[in-house]
């Protein structure tokens, strides 16, 4: 079939087309038309004309999460709250061709010319960078407090049905392949204070705290006096009842405020557990000096956070950017050493935990998945879906190498250059 002579092409066809190696699911369309195998086992359907209008006006990764998520492309042959097998398929199978202007043209004839104006996006879509840079210097304390209310003041009751009761939303480090995830939170957590080697009487400064498992951990098997700091509003609110609960505020604060606000000095160690993602490489300096700062000499620092497998300075993708994490940006574990040491900290340690992160998503994604209806009812389907298109695929991600999660552990030394380590790990 010429696409440059075809007047009547059906959605199915033109689909069909543009691939190199074939539809590796069946893709059937309003219009009655389909394409891949028949037999096949996970389907995309295609709802409405408002559908086609996502795809073919925000062609790629973005027109199909936008269809995807206001529930105009529909996912068959898997279950709700976690495409991650059909994610996995079309990734590694689904390869489009640039068409020629000549057959861009005949498509766009047959399908109709109305569809190249853009339907307006989901209301869980954020502007683009460009848009948000009129609102906000980048990394700016307002713009990123937006940011982290747009990612974190979710629900904190859509939180505990996904991340379980550990309320936990960073890498868990799995003991053996049958941990069950509270169990690799859990280790995680302690994993963290033992490369602190926390001790009771000290004092420890968890920026970026979360709900507070890294803060409440510390001073319940170490006896920790220990500070958190979240930007998120929600997050505050429901780690100080947490803590609370657990007849730990002679021991925890938990503060709604910028890292960049704490002022105090002589902690014995500062952890930074998923902060750095959200700063910006450009910070890097700033940030690592403002914790070093924190510290008395001996003072560790323990950074953990998702990294690229290379060291260039690279923004998220457009689904990521405008749906999950506006403004985020990743580089390397190399990147982060070399500006930690350029801070004045001496490395001591460092670990890459990127399958341990692929196995902690595969479990949030069977908890969505298990607690579908209810986080439905909670945030919206919408919503919902997004979540599970953006763990399910990260979870591709880690498992591919194509991101990683690294702890780096570091110590201000004292002027005489001692950093309070023993010869060997004692972790």
């Amino acid at each position: 079939m010429s696409l440059t002579t075809t007047r009547n092409l059906t959605i199915g066809d033109a689909v069909a087309s543009l691939l190199r190696d074939g539809m590796p699911v069946r893709f059937t369309a309003y219009d009655g038309s389909s394409a891949g195998p028949a037999d096949a086992r996970i389907g995309l359907h295609l709802r409405t004309q408002r559908g086609l209008s996502y795809l073919l006006t925000a062609p790629g990764d973005l027109g199909m999460a936008r269809a995807y998520v206001m529930g105009d492309l529909e996912l068959t042959g898997v279950e709700p709250g976690d495409p991650y097998e059909a994610l996995e398929l079309l990734k590694s199978h689904l390869r489009f061709r640039a068409p020629t202007p000549a057959e861009a043209l005949a498509i766009v004839r047959s399908l109709g010319i109305s569809h190249l104006v853009p339907p307006p996006p989901p209301p869980q879509e954020t502007l683009p960078r460009w848009r948000r840079a009129v609102e906000g210097l980048r990394h700016s304390m307002s713009r990123d407090a937006e940011v982290i209310h747009h990612h974190y003041d979710v629900s904190n009751r859509f939180y505990e049905m996904v991340l379980g009761p550990s309320m936990a939303y960073t890498c868990a480090v799995f003991p053996t392949p049958e941990a069950t995830l509270e169990e690799a939170q859990a280790e995680k957590f302690d994993l963290v204070a033992r490369k602190l080697g926390l001790s009771s009487g000290q004092r420890l400064l968890d920026v970026g705290c979360g709900w507070g498992g890294m803060v409440m951990h510390a001073a319940r098997e170490y006896g920790v006096s220990a500070l958190g700091v979240t930007l998120s509003a929600e997050q505050a609110a429901w780690g100080q009842e947490a803590v609370k609960r657990a007849g730990l505020d002679h021991l925890v604060e938990i503060r709604h405020l910028d890292y960049r606000h704490v002022t105090e000095t002589g902690f014995d160690a500062v952890s930074s557990i998923g902060l750095t993602e959200h700063i910006g490489v450009r910070n890097y300096p700033a940030y690592f000096s403002h914790l070093r700062n924190r510290l008395r000499p001996e003072g560790r620092l323990l950074n953990h956070c998702i990294t690229r497998a290379h060291n260039r300075r690279e923004e998220t993708g457009a689904f990521i950017d405008r749906y999950v994490f506006p403004d985020g940006e990743l580089t390397g574990s190399g990147r982060i050493i070399t500006v930690a040491q350029d801070a004045g900290f001496e490395v001591m340690h460092e670990e890459n935990l990127r399958k341990h992160y692929a196995m902690t998503l595969r479990e949030w994604c069977a908890n969505l998945r298990d607690n579908w209806d209810e986080c439905v009812a909670e945030v919206g389907e919408g919503t919902a879906r997004v979540w599970g298109v953006y763990m399910a695929g990260s979870r591709i991600g880690f498992e591919r190498n194509e991101i990683q999660l690294h702890q780096v552990l570091a110590v201000r030394t004292d002027d005489e250059g001692h950093d309070g380590f023993g010869l060997r790990p004692h972790w």
